[in-house]
């Protein structure tokens, strides 16, 4: 992949093999979509992507509930595009929280994250995005156009700011150059950025709704906590 390539989005045919991919998969979406793994496990919270939910990220969750972490779902519906109040409602939900809470964000939700990070820093431990356009062109991907018609509102001027610099807690960027929705630089970022970017060999889609996916993704933060926590 060459360095233009990297910054535009992938092509249709990625795009077209992307949502292939999501129909073998929707079994692991079956079961129950309240908090998962020990009661006593560290807080995580999960943020869906755009147009997904929490049943979307059901094998990701799984998969931080097997870890130890106790999985709490964003329980705020279908995610339809950044609204003027929706850090503020997540704000509130970070509130239910004695410790601080791992924010895993998946797509346009670890935007979300970032901005939430932002927002209530004391009460978040670390940032984890997943194929998360945060950085470079807001167009630098393959649905943009839904979004502005979905949500209402350009890429250029969301209710929600887009700001590229790191958040003010250890974040780390999980990105793949098989990804055929969001252009590998966009989600990977600039040094500055983040505090570690890191390659997997997954889809887009996958980061939510594939098991493999899902372990491989644990690993990694794992691997993150234990370098930023000693």
């Amino acid at each position: 992949m060459s360095i233009s390539d990297d910054m535009a989005p992938p092509s249709r045919w990625r795009r077209t093999v992307e949502f292939a991919g999501v129909v073998p998969r929707l079994a692991n979406s079956i079961g129950h979509l309240g908090p998962r793994g020990p009661v006593g496990g560290p807080p995580a919270l999960v943020v869906p992507g755009f147009l997904a939910t929490d049943r979307t990220t059901l094998a990701l969750r799984r998969a931080l509930a097997d870890a130890g972490f106790r999985v709490h779902p964003w329980g705020m519906g279908p995610n339809m595009g950044a609204r003027a109040d929706t850090i503020d409602r997540l704000v509130a939900r970070l509130a239910a929280f004695e410790a601080p809470v791992l924010l895993v964000g998946w797509s346009l939700g670890g935007l979300y994250a970032r901005e939430l990070a932002r927002a209530a820093p004391g009460k978040v431990r670390a940032v984890v995005t997943l194929g998360s356009p945060f950085s470079g062109d807001p167009r630098a991907n393959n649905v943009w156009r839904l979004y502005e018609w979905i949500a209402g509102h350009s890429v250029d001027s969301p209710p929600i700011a887009r700001d590229s610099a790191k958040p003010p807690v250890p974040t780390l960027a999980l990105w793949s150059r098989r990804d055929g929705i969001v252009a590998p630089a966009a989600a990977r970022g600039l040094p500055r950025e983040s505090d570690r970017a890191v390659e997997l060999a997954c889809g887009h889609m996958a980061f939510g709704v594939s098991r493999r996916a899902g372990r491989a993704v644990v690993r990694e933060i794992d691997s993150f906590l234990k370098m930023v926590e000693g």
